[in-house]
């Protein structure tokens, strides 16, 4: 089966990281949000690709061929137009089954029986607060009515980003007509109108609640995942006058002396760090901390951190003296 994958996006809200990296390729737990959400879905028999790119998408397509030996399509958003135009130029005129899968969200979920559905399935989860998403009204276990980011929610059941589509030419020819008739909400042309346009034509929509959602798309959200992610590894280090409190993930030729490091705390590789605590936070590679006591922070690739703070979010080749 084929998932499409849309990566275009900027990542405004996860900058300055997204300044010099887009936020597909941001790490957590030791690889790229990016890499975790395929060796998912190799493990699970996806055997083709279509990823939808844009910003610093060379970096996205690079990243995907030179690791993974799968079938991969790049297709460019020129304009950012909403998420039902991007995956709209990921589909095929086809009657085969697609997987549709945000690039900035991780999900704990048994693709098998996802993917075994024989009707257009979406991923849901029961949120507190239903304005800020795409939700589904159900009836007689089919969806009826969906709506994007609603100011007064049908139901509290939040799509997660997650959908296995039956058909690909059904769901392609009703993006095709929302943009025919420029039908847009908030100004973009949703993946929700189309798919509720489906329903209108006939399409069986099913939901499958999805408990395990991990969303990348902000720092409190990155930190969330790599708490999640870290937990499930069974990682063990020693590093000799410093003290390393599970879960971590430490990666290669990384120097650190005299240091607490987490728990909750991803090192990437190369990363330098002395006399520090480092808790719940990810370093990113080459950075170097001296004489710092972190916490819920992101420091960027080859950042220089000195002295004492508390959360920091700072980007790639910064410096920072506390000193």
């Amino acid at each position: 089966m084929r998932a499409i994958i849309p990566a275009a996006g900027v990542g405004t809200r996860l900058r300055p990281h997204t300044y010099t990296l887009p936020k597909v390729l941001l790490n957590v737990a030791g690889k790229p949000v990016l890499g975790h959400i395929l060796d998912g879905l190799i493990e699970y028999g996806i055997d083709e690709l279509t990823v939808i790119i844009g910003y610093q998408g060379d970096k996205v397509s690079r990243y995907i061929n030179e690791r993974y030996d799968l079938p991969a399509k790049f297709v460019v958003q020129e304009e950012r137009k909403g998420l039902g135009h991007a995956i709209g130029l990921g589909l095929e005129k086809s009657d085969d089954p697609a997987l549709i899968i945000l690039g900035d969200t991780i999900f704990d979920v048994d693709f098998n029986g996802f993917l075994q559905s024989s009707e257009t399935t979406l991923g849901v989860t029961e949120v507190e607060d239903p304005r800020r998403f795409g939700v589904v009204e159900v009836q007689d276990g089919q969806v009826i009515r969906l709506l994007e980011k609603p100011d007064d929610p049908p139901s509290n059941l939040a799509v997660v980003g997650l959908y296995k589509i039956q058909n690909q030419a059904r769901l392609k020819s009703a993006i095709e007509e929302l943009i025919e008739k420029d039908i847009t909400t908030k100004g973009e042309y949703q993946l929700t109108d189309a798919l509720q346009l489906m329903i209108d034509q006939g399409e069986k929509i099913r939901i499958s609640m999805v408990n395990g959602w991990y969303d990348c798309g902000k720092k409190e959200t990155l930190l969330e995942t790599n708490r999640y992610l870290l937990q499930a590894m069974d990682n063990h280090y020693q590093v000799d006058g410093s003290m390393i409190i599970p879960p971590v993930y430490i990666g290669e030729n990384c120097d650190i002396k005299n240091s607490i490091i987490g728990p909750y705390t991803t090192i990437d590789n190369r990363a330098y760090v002395e006399n520090s605590i480092v808790t719940n936070s990810i370093i990113g590679p080459g950075a170097r901390l001296e004489g710092c006591n972190l916490e819920n922070s992101l420091i960027g690739e080859e950042a220089h951190v000195v002295g004492l703070a508390q959360h920091l979010n700072v980007g790639d080749h910064s410096e920072v003296d506390f000193g």
